[in-house]
């Protein structure tokens, strides 16, 4: 199944409930004043992050909203009974925009993070609400408030401490396969990944992070060529990346200027993030080549690369260990920031 990654939808918050017209009635009470209650407020739109939700899927096929509407206001000033709210459950990472301005309104990240997405209406008031010692018989209610309603874009971003930055059929869901408890689909071709598998790596009892498989960057992919912007928009929460190149390549020099191109175009400050660079499928090539890829130089701001295999297990522990350094680093930093 194709993963969803961004929804259009539609919410209605609910209408207020009219206030009513009602005078007291009682036996050998006459003249009975007003006694018209206020109606009841509309309900909310609450979307609200659930970590067991991995995919925005539900919205493909549900995408109009509406909350109660607040009940009429009674008589002897009994106030009408409030709309329930509507609780949208959305996966952790999403985005919320308004569809017309574009404008971000909330970045829902948290585990039970809530955002009231449209406010019920006000429930209209009542004769009684109304009556003054110039007045005292008012013959008319407020009508209950409309509720807020708008379109909304729902933009999924995948939440990982590594992403693995590749070209399709580089061996990233093989790696993420080997090095984590995640179970993705592999096969000898491209685009084999089309949507984010993310497992859990464990260096140590409380030594752990989240790696993410990403689907493949292509030339281009900046301007939306091939999976582009799917990929891009999910990179962008990472806490370190993983260019992972292969050792068959013709020019890894190339193929590492190209990622790093398209990462540039897409949002620069992709690039400040903690970096490591790995050279995959050495079991593939001869040893005269290993000596020579694995003494290549990326540049200065980028660190010397690690050769591995995701096949045989070459290298993987000392890229475990590598990029849990380079998590924990980033992990503490943002702790002294708070």
């Amino acid at each position: 199944m194709k993963f969803i990654d961004i929804a259009k939808i539609y919410v209605k918050a609910g209408n207020g409930g009219n206030g009513i017209v009602s005078f007291h009635r009682e036996k050998y009470v006459p003249k009975g004043g007003p006694d018209g209650g206020n109606g009841g407020s509309g309900g909310n739109i609450i979307l609200k992050a659930n970590p067991h939700l991995t995919t925005l899927l539900d919205f493909k096929y549900k995408s109009h909203f509406r909350a109660e509407n607040g009940k009429p206001g009674g008589p002897n000033n009994k106030t009408g009974k409030n709309g329930q709210d509507l609780i949208i459950p959305v996966p952790c990472g999403t985005v919320v925009k308004n569809a017309v301005s574009g404008e971000i309104i909330a970045d829902l990240v948290q585990p039970d993070q809530e955002l009231i997405a449209a406010r019920g209406g006000r429930g209209g008031r009542g004769n009684a609400e109304f009556a003054t010692p110039t007045n005292q018989t008012p013959r008319y209610a407020e009508k209950g408030f409309p509720g807020e309603e708008l379109e909304l874009i729902l933009e999924l971003k995948v939440i990982a401490d590594v992403g693995i930055v590749g070209f399709p059929n580089v061996g990233k869901s093989t790696l993420i396969s080997v090095i984590s408890d995640a179970k993705p689909k592999i096969a000898d071709y491209p685009f084999t990944t089309l949507t984010p598998n993310l497992g859990v790596v464990r260096i140590d009892i409380g030594k752990s992070f989240v790696v993410a498989d990403i689907p493949g960057l292509i030339e281009g992919a900046s301007q939306g060529k091939g999976l582009g912007l799917d990929f891009l928009r999910h990179i962008e929460r990472t806490k370190v990346l993983l260019f992972l190149l292969d050792a068959t390549s013709n020019d890894l020099k190339k193929d590492f200027k190209i990622l790093i191109t398209e990462l540039k175009k897409y949002n620069k400050e992709l690039l400040e993030k903690e970096k490591l660079i790995a050279i995959n499928k050495l079991d593939l090539i001869e040893q005269n080549k290993i000596n020579k890829i694995s003494s290549l130089n990326f540049g200065k701001n980028y660190p010397s690369p690690l050769c591995i295999s995701a096949v045989t297990g070459f290298g993987l522990e000392k890229l475990k260990f590598a990029l849990w350094e380079k998590v924990e680093k980033v992990r503490n930093l943002e702790l002294s920031l708070k």
